[in-house]
């Protein structure tokens, strides 16, 4: 029997604008919110105060270097409990096969912060971040805003919006919209990265 969460229902959940997440008992849900949380990429502005931490290179920065790490990390947070083992295990696979991806900040060798998600055409899909020193997963998040710019992308979903997020650009849009904005990023022919392996951002000051 094939997985509920094996990575062919995976993606083809994403492309139709539903995500799982598991309750406390590990039971999978599926959800497509509404309205839908993105950040438009062309709004996207970080604070001064941060332009400057990433200009100092207080952190280390690369992508896909420590997946499994960030999404222990993410799980480990107060808000991570919808991350079950089993969720764990389906995105790593979804890593490996090239779908997921993630972003890591450092402070020497230590992971001092990071985010995930799933890339399909030209949509990200963010999932979670976490942070062990201040401004690490936000500066991850500065390199992922980036990084989708550079590569075309024209949707970025996070599900859900904070306050926090709204700082940085982040808004509430009407499912209809977001599907209609969804079918168009998902035929877009965008790579997150080129082939496997870490790549470097930027090595510490």
């Amino acid at each position: 029997m094939r997985s509920a969460l094996s990575p062919e229902r995976l993606v083809a959940a994403y492309a139709a604008g539903i995500f799982p997440m598991a309750d406390e008992a590990g039971r999978i849900h599926w959800l497509a919110p509404d309205p839908r949380a993105i950040i438009e990429l062309d709004a996207f502005k970080a604070p001064r105060s941060l332009r400057a931490v990433r200009r100092r290179r207080v952190f280390g920065l690369t992508i896909n270097r420590a997946f499994a790490e960030v999404i222990e990390a993410c799980a480990a947070r107060s808000e991570g409990t919808w991350i079950s083992r089993e969720i764990k295990t389906a995105y790593t696979e979804l890593h490996r096969r090239g779908f997921a991806h993630s972003v890591e900040a450092w402070k020497g060798s230590e992971l001092a912060g990071g985010l995930y998600g799933v890339a399909i055409g030209g949509a990200f899909f963010g999932e979670s971040m976490f942070f062990r020193e201040t401004d690490a997963s936000k500066v991850a998040l500065m390199v992922l805003v980036e990084r989708l710019r550079e590569r075309r992308f024209s949707l970025v979903d996070i599900q859900f919006t904070t306050e926090h997020l709204r700082r940085f650009g982040a808004k509430e849009i009407p499912r209809v919209e977001y599907e209609r904005r969804l079918a168009g990023a998902v035929r877009r022919s965008c790579t997150f990265v080129d082939a496997a392996g870490p790549i470097v951002i930027d090595e510490t000051a």
